[in-house]
């Protein structure tokens, strides 16, 4: 199948050069619109993408953003005085600020059009080349053609930023399709954390999203990464985390999927060298007629290496929604271990949730394990609580929470945490 857009050559090269790309970018772009039209839609466990909607979409006006932001988007914004900051609204820079002792570190915070001209070999080393590669599917040579704007972070060795760094993507305007991008590289014995939040307008829907975000941990550097989406009921949101951890490199995930349309959550960490490990703590939250496929995969190639995949899935009114959990570990990876745990809870009879862990074992001297359930409110949990005077709705609300919780309370942010409970309690209440 191939694929029909009305995006050409000749618009790609005009989105080049609007953003005064090097001749190196514009190349990789028109060798991924080629591509594009030629590779399948990513492979997912369970999950038929041929009637999604990845090409009737138009790219929005690049223009720089005036005034206040909405309400809707303010409400991700925890960073105050502190920290930095960028927020993007669909492919333009809205704002960029860059705390002082950051800077004084030599950490690198900007946009990707910024670091294209600025940091270009940096750039051009990381960009698409390591975590992955536009020739992965479809999907991901769409988007390395068309993304506009983005964020680069960059951490220099030995160097540890002490507070969260915050981006914020704002998709806003009826059939707009944006590819917003985040590369984040630590380098050795660096240690950094990355807020990253994806918004809709819920009364101007899109039509699709396509972001990838791709980290690429050092020797014996720690990463965290939180993404929080919420997009719209008419919005195709298609969210490609990559990871590759570098000896006794250190990753740690933190997810958090809360959209409302069709959506793809595709997490994949390589673990090639000894000693890397990752954590991947993922909450999901189904609402309205959600339709979903939550994939998260490890590769083990290293010896030593470490992971532990957590996840919680609640699907409520006619969300439906598959939760895949894959865990690789190749031959020569010796010592390994591997774990994994995915817990789906059903609120209503129209709602469907599947948990499928996959271990993939070719070594012998590992260790490895999984739990994964699938089912409905304990009756017996409603019953308590209802005897002690509180309506079934509340009671509902307090055990799916509950339910949550033992992810959520894993999250280093105190503010993420809050925003993420409103969010759902807001879903639950809907």
């Amino acid at each position: 199948m191939t694929m029909q857009t009305q995006i050409d050559l000749t618009k790609v090269a005009e989105l080049s050069s609007h953003l005064q790309e090097p001749n190196w970018l514009l190349e990789l772009r028109q060798a991924a619109l080629q591509k594009a039209a030629e590779l399948p839609l990513p492979q997912l466990e369970k999950t038929n993408l041929n009637r999604w909607n990845f090409s009737d979409f138009s790219l929005p006006i690049l223009e720089e953003k005036a005034g206040e932001l909405p309400s809707y988007a303010k409400d991700f914004l925890f960073v105050e005085d502190k920290g930095s900051l960028f927020v993007q609204h669909n492919g333009s820079v809205y704002q960029l600020k860059v705390d002082d002792e950051s800077s004084q570190k030599g950490v690198i915070f900007c946009d990707i059009a910024t670091a294209a001209v600025k940091h270009e070999e940096l750039l051009k080393k990381y960009f698409m080349t390591q975590a992955t590669k536009m020739e992965e599917h479809r999907l991901t040579a769409l988007h390395t053609a068309l993304f506009s704007g983005g964020l680069f972070v960059y951490v220099p060795r030995n160097v540890e930023v002490t507070l969260p760094m915050h981006a914020l993507f704002v998709l806003e305007g009826k059939g707009i399709g944006t590819m917003p991008h985040v590369l984040v590289v630590a380098e050795e014995n660096s240690r950094v954390e990355v807020i990253t939040n994806f918004v809709a307008n819920p009364e101007a829907p899109a039509a699709l999203q396509n972001a990838v975000v791709e980290v690429i941990v050092g020797e014996n550097a720690q990463v965290r990464v939180a993404t929080v989406n919420d997009q719209t009921s008419e919005t195709v949101d298609a969210m490609f985390r990559r990871a590759l951890v570098k000896r006794d490199g250190r990753m740690e995930w933190t997810i958090a999927d809360l959209s409302e349309g069709h959506m793809i959550s595709h997490t994949k960490v390589q673990l090639p060298q000894t000693g890397g490990s990752v954590e991947v703590n993922s909450v999901a939250l189904g609402t309205k007629e959600l339709r979903a496929n939550f994939t998260t995969e490890i590769e083990h190639v290293g010896t030593h290496t470490a992971s532990n995949i957590n996840t919680r899935s609640v699907m409520k009114d006619k969300a439906n929604s598959i939760l895949n959990s894959i865990t690789k570990i190749e031959k020569g990876a010796t010592k390994a271990d591997g774990q994994q745990s995915g817990k789906v809870l059903m609120l209503n009879p129209a709602a469907r949730g599947d948990a499928n862990p996959i271990l993939l074992i070719d070594e012998n001297d590992v260790t490895a394990g999984h739990a994964a359930s699938v089912g409905r409110i304990d009756p017996i949990q409603l019953f308590y609580l209802m005897s002690r005077g509180i309506s079934q709705a509340e009671a509902e609300r307090l055990v799916t929470l509950g339910f949550l919780d033992a992810v959520i309370a894993n999250i280093p942010s105190e503010e993420l945490r809050k925003r993420i409970y409103q969010l759902m309690e807001r879903k639950l209440l809907s």
